[in-house]
């Protein structure tokens, strides 16, 4: 029976800390509950790897010298955190310790070396960490007499599990103790049973945020079998052995800080980052890849939408900056990180300079081009820049030196594109073409020669477009498109490209990290009826006449009043009662328009109904959206009084409950509030998971979301998901023999001659031509202007099919030279040529555009609703749909009765544990408001409804002015909402009461 306790689970864990990953079993008497260290193990760590120092600080000290020591890191793990001691050490009377010595990036130095070994790692089982009561922590890891981890462990066998192991921690451990305490002592806290692993970094009782560290099992929730143990085994076997423990401290776990501002004043909020295990395991698969095959290799990433890659890209880029290969050289000269977007990732950058304390590490492109192009020129380790900014490089940057560069990339698809990421190419290649001999038989021209010049740039622009043995590309996305797969997957045995690392929709659902965004999803499908108001019957182009009539349509007023009323009601009877009432949504439009005219339906409505105090609504869109009532235009901040870097920040804010969007905040915006999505826009495809994936974010007290659909079907949807489930691949290999069937067709039209090509071919690739100059520059028109002519003597149906022939050829040619086993110059010619081209051949006259308002009434409009529940995504590719299911419409809570005494309260209201010595912070807080001399006279004057915003002012002003003296209930009053509401009703009314005797 002894096999089946939890102490036999605490023995197999320490044992193989113990005999396999570096540790030494610790005793747990050592441990001071006043100090939260080990006192004498730290002692020892600084006597026998700082001798000199330790003699130098005796020297001063004396016979207090280890007091005086202890006390000194206490202090400044107090002040600063455990981590950042452990990294940088402490200073005592001028004499700087280490507290630990990290393994370094090479093995050049074997004083480093020697230094690392003198770590000390311990495992202790059982230790009491408070002198108030009797209760242990089944397990504490320290590195140097710090404890950095704490496990509670659960066995199966005693009718216990991980489950288990989280209460315990959220009821009976006591963050006011210091090995508990927020980044003062221990760094993280897991979970175990024999099955699964759960770890957060920062205790807060049942608001404690746990994330799952399990490895996934068959692409969902838990962990594979183990044929040699636990499932849950890799945690000591692999995670905490002394390299892998050491490396997680030294360049993984971080603070994470950010500024709030509340009434012009700032505070700040941190938050302790600790990978999870795909993040760890991405990073050193990746890492340990290149360090065996070097520069030159493609590496694509699909882990699922919320799921940090932000924090693993920072992680990768920085692990690559620092990486050796055998011969302790380095692998890359510089790391490039490369945006999805134009204003750079703020949460990006500021990660990566976490991690490294000198200057000039990293280079964030803020600026221009020039900027970019000197960063390159210098080697600087780690550069953060757009991809838009590449196309001009070119210009501004010479012969780089023979570098290896890695780059990586965020949200893959979207950024690896066409001819900014060939420019990019071009700029980091280290390949002359004009004197490798060899490579002449690769590119097939035997007769090729140094000095024609304008052959060689339209070589090196081909060979530019493939892969190049000095860049490593690495390329993270949440959905990896078709061409994604084939430029950056991994060949697997059935030949097909699939990621080189995965963390699945599906697992990420399950461990209930994201939310399944298709749970609650309502269709709404639209019957409608025309009939033409006019007396004759006008023939119409078919396809012209159905895309203005069901423009019209969905512009119609009745329309967008009826959708109106549906999305308004919906989310004040439903949405706003969840997430503790701070729930929001956003409605996804089909155009500028759409967003403009949904904007002022609910304006409209909103001021009918006299909801203004509910709910205030946002618009989002780029440029001016010219109407009938605006014929100037009108931009998004004239209709929010925000401008456009300023809307997120908005709808942040309570009172702006509903962001109407059209194009913009589909991709990338992290809003955790956001809880439903109103949708009245044709979506497909990637744009879908993408769109709706803005909903699947978690925060405290959201579970679950909600979607109502206007425009899609529910198989489009499923469709569009069901791909990037799990893992993604492709179905089939793309020919390249295309391109050449595709060429001779468009060759037949004889739009354009070839000796035009090849005249403009010798102005466009001579090194020495500046195309944007007028003498120049009117080459390029002399040699597309007979094709641009001869287009115009085609029929319309022939013109139509050739513009389309050669769009489609260009973009097809500027995917498939990423992959194309060889180069074609042929092909080079003809792509720079009829890109140009393209851009010449005649548009269509806006009045051949159909308007139909006045010739097209709506006789008869029924908006019903279709089927609502969850759209159920299969665990293989042919799975059907899944039964209806209750949309989120859950009974709203009851609201509690109010009590007297705030302690009690917000004790009873909130779970909180605040005793009688925290209410003298409030009292503090009520003297100082009664002596204020502008509520005195507000308090005459006014009545309450009124005197309240005079008051909430000054209550914020005098709670920040007293932040320091009770950082937990001013963090709860700011982040907690529904908490500050509360706090600040009771304290005005009992201020307004005793102001007015």
């Amino acid at each position: 029976m002894s096999l089946t306790t939890e102490n036999t689970f605490e023995i197999a864990l320490v044992q193989s800390l113990v005999e396999n990953g570096g540790y030494i079993q610790g005793n747990a008497e050592d441990y001071s509950p006043e100090l939260g260290l080990f006192k004498y193990e730290v002692i020892a760590f600084l006597q026998q790897s700082q001798p000199k120092k330790w003699d130098k600080i005796t020297a001063i000290h004396g016979a207090d010298t280890h007091n005086r020591v202890i006390n000194r890191l206490c202090k400044e793990m107090d002040l600063r955190g455990s981590l950042d001691v452990l990294r940088k050490g402490f200073v005592d009377y001028g004499v700087r310790f280490q507290m630990a010595f990290f393994k370094p990036a090479s093995g050049l130095n074997p004083d480093a070396v020697d230094l690392y070994n003198k770590n000390s790692l311990k495992v202790y089982r059982q230790i009491y960490y408070s002198n108030k009561n009797k209760n242990s922590v089944d397990v504490v890891l320290a590195l140097n007499g710090i404890p950095v981890a704490t496990l509670e462990l659960k066995n199966q066998f005693t009718g216990q599990n991980v489950g288990n192991a989280l209460k315990q921690y959220s009821t009976t451990r006591d963050n006011r103790e210091l090995l508990f305490a927020f980044k003062k002592r221990a760094l993280v806290h897991f979970a175990v049973d024999q099955d699964e692993v759960f770890m957060c970094t920062k205790l807060e009782g049942h608001k404690t945020f746990w994330l799952p560290f399990n490895k996934g099992d068959n692409n969902g929730r838990g962990n594979p079998k183990n044929p040699n143990g636990y499932r849950t085994a890799y945690l000591w076997e692999d995670i905490f052995v002394k390299d892998s423990w050491m490396e997680i401290l030294q360049r993984f776990v971080h603070l994470q800080t950010e500024e709030i501002e509340t009434n012009g004043k700032t505070y700040k909020k941190e938050k302790l980052i600790f990978p999870r295990y795909h993040q760890l395991d991405v990073v050193r698969k990746i890492t340990g890849d290149v360090y065996s095959a070097g520069a030159g290799k493609n590496y694509l990433v699909q882990h699922s939408a919320g799921s940090g890659k932000s924090n693993s890209i920072a992680w990768l880029a920085y692990r690559l900056s620092g990486l050796h290969n055998q011969e302790n050289k380095r692998v890359f000269d510089s790391v490039i990180v490369i945006t999805d977007r134009r204003v750079l990732d703020k949460q990006l950058q500021d990660t990566i300079y976490q991690f490294e304390h000198k200057q000039g590490v990293v280079q964030k492109i803020d600026k221009d081009s020039t900027q970019l192009a000197n960063a390159l020129g210098q080697g600087t380790n780690i550069i953060i820049t757009t991809l838009q900014k590449f196309p001009f490089v070119i210009d501004k940057v010479g012969e780089l030196p023979d570098r290896k560069y890695a780059v990586l990339i965020d949200e893959a698809h979207s950024s690896q594109g066409g001819e900014a990421s060939k420019k990019m190419k071009e700029v980091l290649t280290t390949k002359d073409l004009a004197m490798a001999a060899e490579e002449e038989a690769t590119y097939g021209d035997a007769d090729y020669s140094g000095e024609d010049m304008v052959r060689e740039q339209v070589e090196k622009s081909a060979a530019a477009r493939g892969q190049q043995d000095n860049i490593s590309f690495f390329a993270f996305t949440a959905t990896p498109k078709y061409k994604t797969l084939q430029v950056f997957g991994v060949k697997g045995k059935d030949g097909k490209p699939k990621p080189f690392h995965l963390y699945s929709m599906r697992q990420a659902i399950e461990e209930g990290f994201i939310l399944d965004v298709l749970q609650n999803y309502t269709t709404y499908e639209l019957y409608f009826k025309l009939t033409k108001a006019i007396e004759d019957d006008p023939e119409l182009n078919k396809k012209k006449a159905s895309k203005a009539i069901g423009k019209y349509v969905s512009l119609h007023p009745h329309n967008l009043a009826q959708k109106t009323e549906i999305i308004i009601e919906h989310f004040r009877n439903i949405v706003a009662k969840k997430i503790g009432g701070k729930a929001k949504a956003m409605v996804v439009c089909g155009s500028r328009l759409h967003a403009k005219r949904y904007f002022e339906e609910f304006e409209k409505y909103i001021k009918a109904k006299g909801y203004n105090e509910e709910i205030k609504i946002l618009v989002a869109f780029s440029g001016k959206v010219i109407d009938d009532n605006s014929p100037e235009g009108v931009s998004e901040p004239e209709l929010t009084g925000f401008s456009e870097k300023e809307l997120p920040t908005a709808f942040e804010k309570d009172e702006y409950k509903i962001l109407i969007v059209a194009n913009k905040y589909q991709t990338g915006f992290d809003q955790p509030l956001l809880h439903t999505m109103y949708v009245d826009k044709k979506l497909s495809g990637v744009l879908a998971v993408q769109t709706l994936s803005r909903l699947n974010r978690t925060c405290p007290g959201k579970e679950d979301t909600f979607v109502l659909d206007f425009a899609n079907d529910r198989q489009t949807i499923l469709d569009s998901f069901q791909p990037y489930y799990e893992i993604t691949t492709v179905s089939d290999e793309v020919d390249v023999n295309h391109l050449y069937d595709l060429k001779a067709r468009l060759d037949e039209f004889q739009v354009y001659w070839e000796q035009e090509i090849e005249s403009f071919v010798q102005v466009y690739f001579n090194p020495n031509t500046k195309l944007n100059t007028p003498k120049q520059q009117k080459y390029l028109y002399q040699f597309t202007d007979p094709a641009v002519d001869r287009f115009k003597g085609l029929e319309e149906e022939k013109q139509d099919e050739f513009k389309k022939g050669l769009r489609t050829w260009t973009n097809l040619y500027a995917f498939l030279a990423q992959i194309m086993p060889f180069v074609d110059t042929d092909f080079e010619r003809f792509f720079a040529y009829a890109k140009l081209l393209q851009t010449r051949l005649p548009k269509r006259e806006l009045s051949e555009s159909l308007h139909l308002d006045d010739e097209v009434a709506l006789e008869y409009y029924r908006l019903q609703k279709i089927k609502d529940g969850a759209i159920g995504l299969q665990k293989d590719e042919d799975g059907e749909l899944s039964g209806t299911s209750e949309a989120g419409l859950k009974k709203p809570k009851e609201e509690d009765a109010r009590l007297s005494e705030i302690i009690n309260v917000l004790n009873d209201r909130f779970g909180t544990e605040f005793e009688e010595a925290d209410k003298l912070f409030f009292d503090q807080i009520e003297a100082e408001l009664m002596e204020d001399e502008t509520l005195q006279a507000q308090a005459k004057v006014n009545k309450m409804d009124t005197f309240k915003f005079a008051f909430n002012d000054k209550f914020i002003d005098k709670l920040i002015g007293r932040m320091d003296q009770n950082q937990e209930i001013f963090e709860k009053i700011l982040e907690d909402e529904s908490f500050g509401d509360l706090v600040k009703e009771w304290m005005m009314m009992k201020i307004y009461k005793r102001l007015n005797g």
